[in-house]
């Protein structure tokens, strides 16, 4: 192919760069920078995520929903604007636990996983319930709580009580003094829902790789808070054993969002299901795939060995392999380790960083230089494109 060929169909499919571009801002980038190599070219954007930031846009976007706004239970116990969307059938709600219970909304100075809730987490299910949705798709990534869900729980109705019959209070230090737990109460309206947890993670409720022990530090967890929130864990996987008779101790993925995936398994009988899954088959991922396509281009924040389990450019990259697609990531940073992904389906990682930078300013230019990542990423296409043909003779 040469330079402008306009049979040229290229798929754009990123994730958020986390803090400084969305999924969608992202991809608009990229193509761009496609553009001003191959001006010709088709180029299709699909914005993308993985359970995290950027779930309920990528799944709104991708199926022609809508977003509703909701003032909720912020996780210090304020009131909060969060969103969530309702997808394009009219009767699947996408939730992000990050809108209403996310680290952000916590300053640094004031982070301390014993005290944060997902109450307002629970406050945006019953939302999505009051509009008549009957599946709901819960992201839980980004989360400022160690609560195992506690709080969402009681937002929906449950009862969860100390030894004197009284209701427990917000956070882990609350969840500390759990002696019953009670789903009859629960919003009944539940028997009749599917609830999928778009999980990107697999830690256990406990221990070293465990809810308090992996994420705990992130949200102001000292070393003696730690071990204080995995024994409160361990805890309420006890009771809900005796209660509920659910094992869910060491279930891949119950660690997530502080045990919120452990509390959702529990309390609403979810699923959890790799995020990165669900946003590609929302988005018909696969169907344009099967078309056909000359490339893929995917890309993240950054890009390391954590990125094969379950992120989004790993998920895209294994779609594409199906149809014999080459993929290129751009992303933030490429950090040790990152040659694991060329393994998994991803053939060539364009680091959107023209030199020695800091991150604090490749994140403030992030929109400049995302464009000019992907000219290059397509100027050295160019190139291989030239060598494929034949030389010519003088």
């Amino acid at each position: 192919m040469e330079k402008g060929d306009n049979n040229m169909r290229i798929i754009v499919a990123p994730d958020s760069f986390k803090g400084s571009l969305t999924a969608a801002e992202a991809a608009a980038g990229i193509e761009l920078g496609v553009k001003r190599v191959f001006p010709q070219a088709e180029t299709i954007s699909i914005p993308l995520a993985d359970g995290g930031e950027g779930t309920v846009s990528a799944l709104v976007s991708a199926t022609g929903g809508h977003i509703i706004s909701k003032e909720v239970t912020g996780p210090l116990g304020e009131r909060v604007r969060a969103q969530f969307g309702i997808l394009g059938d009219g009767k699947t709600a996408v939730v992000e636990m990050a809108s209403a219970s996310g680290l952000p909304l916590v300053p640094p100075e004031k982070r301390n996983p014993l005290l944060t809730t997902t109450y307002g987490t629970g406050e945006l299910i019953r939302a999505a319930l009051n509009e008549g949705c009957r599946r709901i798709i819960i992201g839980i990534g980004g989360s400022a709580t160690n609560d195992g869900g506690a709080g969402m729980a009681q937002a929906l109705g449950i009862k969860l009580t100390d030894s004197n019959g009284k209701d427990i209070s917000f956070g882990a230090r609350g969840l500390s003094r759990l002696a019953h737990i009670d789903v009859s109460t629960l919003d009944t309206r539940f028997t009749e829902v599917e609830v999928l947890v778009a999980c990107d993670v697999d830690n256990p409720l406990i221990g070293p790789k465990g809810a308090a022990a992996v994420y705990g530090p992130q949200k102001g967890a000292d070393p003696q808070m730690i071990k204080d929130l995995d024994l409160i864990l361990q805890r309420f996987a006890v009771i809900i054993h005796r209660d509920l008779r659910m094992d869910i101790m060491d279930i891949p993925g119950a660690g997530a969002a502080g045990g919120l995936g452990a509390g959702l398994l529990a309390f609403l009988k979810a699923k959890l299901v790799p995020g990165v899954q669900l946003i590609l088959e929302a988005g018909n991922m696969e169907d344009i795939l099967r078309k056909g396509a000359n490339l893929v281009i995917t890309g993240e924040g950054a890009i390391n060995r954590q990125t094969v389990y379950g992120k989004t450019p790993i998920g895209v990259a294994k779609l594409a392999q199906k149809y014999d697609i080459p993929v290129i990531a751009i992303v933030g940073s490429m950090e040790p380790g990152a040659e694991i992904v060329y393994s998994q389906g991803i053939d060539a990682v364009m680091p959107i960083t023209p030199g020695p930078i800091s991150l604090a300013e490749a994140m403030e230019r992030a929109e400049e230089l995302m464009p000019a990542a992907a000219e290059r990423a397509m100027r050295l296409l160019m190139v291989g494109l030239s060598l494929s043909q034949p030389t010519k003779q003088t």
